[in-house]
């Protein structure tokens, strides 16, 4: 009966360790899931809320890297490394506590190893963690090397640069390669040290133990239990080096994280914002002085003044690289100018609530942006919580219903990651609609139809005309055909207005856009040549 009830009585520890093991790693796992993806949605979140500038400088793989896998390698540190530090600390102090009560002397012969065992650890951990921060980073940058190989594969193949580029992303690989090889050879020894330290307590103890037990010190029985303790005194050495592990990939990913939230919005929202009721939409820009690089010696905008009245459609024109496009950040506020003010309404757009000036601005570029989903989950995006009859019925307010209707399962067809399943055309066509839902009063087109074949455009011209009305509009223009049915046009050179007026007015001046409008039709009959093409004429 006693060896039945000790037989049971083992069994039912081994039972309750596993089943309490089980539960805690659910526990720490559960909470540890919890905390990442608590940090994933902070990262997110504060990537999303960075100015244009940060993503102009910074590049999508490093972002990607640091947001995925830098999360993904804190997992471990979360989960396993608090339990395993606690069992790990817990059977030391239990070890030396019941060494202590067998032999004070045994114990101290013992702490003798505990000093060579810190500073190892200390070096340990400074060039693990050194060494992980290498490895992170060159990971990053094979990630980098990846995704700009996604987005641009079309212009790799064209080119038939595919072989230049496996090769150079074979060159990121061996440098990956490299500094994790020199990561485990500055590393690997620390394993066999705690082993070797590990032994040499043993010896130690048998050395101690035997003078002990020839002095009558100790006992045979706790010569045999010293050593058991020394076993759990000194065993979770062994366990050291894959927690430094743990701890030292955790704590690099860590610093490359804290690096990526560090960055705060360059843009800072004004701490009692002006309210924006009704708007009219009346815009000047009043003596604008930007630059991208503050650095630089010259200005995109130099002293620009240019005014919108409400319900006014102003085409801004000239060559590429003198400014036009810079317009459009700068009412959008995705930037804010060094010198001089934009202003809608009157009022500072630095003084305005960026979320609400957003709203009262809609902007249709030349490159179309689109989100995996439908045609209709991307026009609903103009227009949230609106019904599909809605949705359509915008469409054909626009005049564009047909060609959306065209397409394979019509308002239903997926347009693939950023509308690659689209022509370029179709993705114009859907960011007008989905502006025309938006409904803003002040509307920016930066040559919206250019894709847009002849047959389509003048559908589009004519859908453009009304959704025009009303509202006041920047035409952004690089063929003088859109530019002349605008109220006034602005020539911009090197950043200021150099000529301003109606296409009439100042084709009597004899100026500037005379001489380029003069160029185009020498070109193109009907004036449909480009501004760049205008402007390099002689």
């Amino acid at each position: 009966p006693l060896v039945s009830l000790l037989v049971g009585g083992l069994l039912l520890a081994w039972a309750l360790r596993f089943g309490l093991a089980g539960l805690g790693q659910y526990l720490a796992g559960r909470s540890a899931v919890r905390v990442l993806n608590a940090l994933r949605v902070q990262v997110f979140s504060h990537v999303q809320s960075l100015g244009v500038g940060y993503f102009d400088r910074a590049k999508a793989g490093r972002i990607i890297s640091r947001i995925d896998r830098d999360v993904d390698t804190l997992e471990p540190l979360i989960v396993q490394g608090p339990p395993e530090a606690l069992s790990m600390t817990l059977r030391c102090l239990g070890a030396g506590a019941m060494l202590w009560w067998l032999s004070p002397r045994l114990f101290l012969a013992l702490a003798l190893l505990v000093p060579p065992l810190v500073l190892a650890s200390l070096w340990f951990k400074r060039a693990a963690h050194r060494n992980h921060a290498r490895v992170a980073e060159n990971r990053a940058r094979f990630t980098e090397h990846l995704v700009e190989t996604v987005a641009g594969v079309r212009v790799l193949q064209q080119t038939r640069q595919e072989s230049n580029n496996q090769r150079r992303y074979q060159g990121l690989l061996a440098a990956f390669a490299q500094s994790l090889i020199h990561n485990h050879v500055t590393t690997g020894w620390f394993a066999p040290f705690a082993g070797a330290l590990t032994t040499l307590g043993v010896v130690v103890l048998l050395g101690v133990g035997a003078h002990e037990l020839a002095l009558g010190r100790i006992s045979l029985g706790d010569l045999a239990a010293s050593l058991f303790c020394v076993q759990l005194f000194l065993g979770p050495l062994q366990e050291l080096s894959d927690l430094f592990e743990k701890y030292s990939n955790g704590a690099a990913s860590a610093q490359r994280i804290f690096l990526l939230l560090g960055p705060r919005p360059e843009l800072a929202e004004d701490p009692a914002p002006v309210a924006l009721q009704q708007v009219a939409g009346e815009v000047r820009f009043e003596d604008v002085h930007f630059r991208y690089d503050p650095g630089s010696a010259t200005p995109v905008l130099d002293g620009l003044s240019l005014s919108l009245h409400a319900g006014e459609r102003v085409a801004v024109s000239g060559r590429t690289g003198h400014g036009k496009s810079t317009l459009v950040q700068l009412l959008t506020r995705f930037y804010d100018p060094q010198r001089g003010q934009v202003t809608l309404d009157g009022g500072d757009l630095r003084r305005l609530s960026t979320g609400a000036l957003r709203r009262h601005i809609g902007v249709v570029l030349q490159d179309s942006v689109l989100f995996s989903g439908s045609v209709l989950d991307n026009l609903r995006q103009g227009q949230p919580g609106a019904d599909d009859f809605t949705l359509k019925a915008a469409a054909e307010a626009l005049g564009v219903r047909e060609l959306l209707e065209r397409l394979p399962r019509g308002f239903d067809t997926e347009v693939g990651p950023l509308g690659s399943r689209l022509s370029q055309g179709q993705r114009q066509v859907v960011c007008l609609v989905r502006t025309f839902l938006a409904d803003p009063v002040v509307l920016i087109l930066d040559e919206a139809t250019s894709a847009v074949d002849v047959q389509t455009e003048r559908k589009v011209q004519r859908a453009l005309g009304r959704l025009c009305k009303g509202r006041t509009v920047l035409l952004i223009a690089h063929r003088l055909s859109t530019v002349r049915d605008a109220d006034r046009i602005a020539v911009i050179e090197r950043g200021r207005v150099v000529e301003e007026g109606t296409h009439t007015g100042l084709l009597q001046r004899g100026g500037r856009y005379a001489a380029m409008w003069a160029a185009v039709r020498g070109q193109a009959e009907g004036g449909t040549g480009s501004v760049d093409e205008a402007w390099a004429a002689p």
